[in-house]
């Protein structure tokens, strides 16, 4: 199994900064190589929807409405994918998810989820 735990969210008003992070743990003994970390967001009453990606070579890819705003990162040696958001905006506001999808060194595909960690952006 794979253990995925954001942290980083909370209160920030209109123009805010805010920092997630994403920390990946294996199950001792398991080898899990992971392709790509994804940000989704869920806000009240919302679809989720895709925030940013990034892959093993460290593609980026964001929707538009974070583009120019968010910066999605991976640090391979700590385990950890960071969403360092800035200039927040209200519409924002939302549970972030983290998803980490690869293989446990066979063709078969996984994917987990974190936990969600809050963010909220007031006017």
């Amino acid at each position: 199994q794979v253990q995925l735990v954001e942290s980083g969210g909370g209160l920030v008003q209109t123009g805010g900064s805010l920092t997630l992070s994403c920390v990946a743990s294996v199950a001792p003994g398991g080898i899990f190589s992971i392709n790509r970390v994804t940000w989704y967001r869920q806000g009240s009453g919302k679809q989720r929807e895709l925030v940013a990606r990034i892959t093993s070579g460290f593609t980026e890819t964001y929707s538009d409405s974070v583009k120019g705003r968010f910066t999605i990162s991976r640090d391979n040696a700590k385990n950890t994918v960071y969403l360092q958001m800035n200039n927040l905006k209200p519409e924002d506001t939302a549970i972030y998810y983290c998803n980490a999808d690869g293989s446990w060194g066979t063709p078969l595909e996984y994917d987990y989820w974190g936990q969600g960690t809050q963010v909220t952006v007031s006017s």
